[in-house]
């Protein structure tokens, strides 16, 4: 599976941000969501072998819209200049984790898993799984090779400036209790991703991160 022409439509998307542009080369992203969408049937094969809870999703159907929602931003440009999709077992990671796949030009791809943006019961449910079982928490994020795929460990974009309401600020936990998502990404070159071994490594990765969505899952549970 060769992602290169997706890679290709997106830098001219970049440059050509616009509706009339759009209107005019509609065929080829209608050709490059094929292929996109063949990219994700591939995807969920290599998931499935894995990951039982993702059997029942339609992989075609989980990439998210190319089309902007500009109504609140300041930003006026129409179009994304991704492709994304989500796979959870409900589907798209609504409140739930699971993998994200994010294909963007000059070396902006990545995948990432874990939870995103928890609302407050299952966010007081994760804190509390850490506060009572943080060995289990730790044992994922020491792992080898875990560590390898994903050196920063959870991604700190939107954490906490103080220990949480309830817990103390000595806690012994407190940097992961500060998290308000629980996500870690990897991310890949553009060489990586027109590579034809895109998909099985990417597989390897999601298998890699699979226990952190396991934890998760055991604590909103």
């Amino acid at each position: 599976m060769n992602l290169e022409s997706i890679l290709i439509f997106l830098k001219s998307l970049a440059k050509n941000n616009n509706r009339d542009w759009f209107e005019k080369n509609k065929p080829k992203y209608l050709k490059v969501k094929l292929a996109f969408e063949d990219f994700l049937e591939s995807l969920h094969s290599e998931l499935l072998k894995f990951d039982e809870s993702l059997a029942g999703l339609n992989p075609r159907k989980l990439g998210f819209r190319i089309y902007r929602d500009v109504r609140f931003s300041k930003d006026k440009k129409p179009y994304k200049v991704n492709m994304g999709a989500g796979f959870s077992s409900k589907g798209k990671m609504e409140q739930e984790p699971g993998f994200y796949v994010h294909i963007q030009p000059n070396n902006q791809s990545f995948v990432a898993g874990g939870m995103y943006m928890p609302d407050a019961e299952n966010l007081a449910k994760i804190r509390q799984e850490i506060d009572y079982n943080p060995e289990s928490l730790k044992k994922v994020l020491s792992d080898k090779r875990f560590v390898k795929m994903f050196p920063n460990g959870l991604d700190d974009f939107d954490s906490l400036k103080k220990a949480p309401k309830g817990y103390p600020k000595d806690h012994p936990h407190v940097d992961w209790l500060k998290h308000k998502s629980f996500i870690v990404s990897h991310y890949f070159s553009d060489k990586e991703v027109a590579d034809k071994k895109f998909v099985k490594k990417l597989s390897e990765i999601c298998k890699t991160l699979k226990p952190l969505n396991d934890f998760l899952t055991s604590a909103i549970s």
